[in-house]
């Protein structure tokens, strides 16, 4: 009994090959690039949660006297 196999390519790479190879290049940030803005997303959330707690402290602060 034979199994039927079917091996399609598509734009002369294989559809073996991974994915990556087969994406078309995109832009691409450096490395240096990516530190800054996680570096800024990491400051502003670190920022907000202090301004969180700020407000909280103020509450309840409040609701003591």
């Amino acid at each position: 009994m034979a199994t039927n196999i079917t091996i399609t390519e598509k734009r002369g790479v294989r559809a073996s090959a991974p994915a990556a190879a087969a994406a078309p290049p995109g832009r691409k940030l450096p490395g240096w690039l990516w530190f800054i803005a996680l570096w800024c997303f990491g400051v502003a959330a670190a920022m907000s949660l202090g301004f969180a707690f700020k407000l909280l402290m103020k509450a309840t602060l409040f609701a003591v006297r």
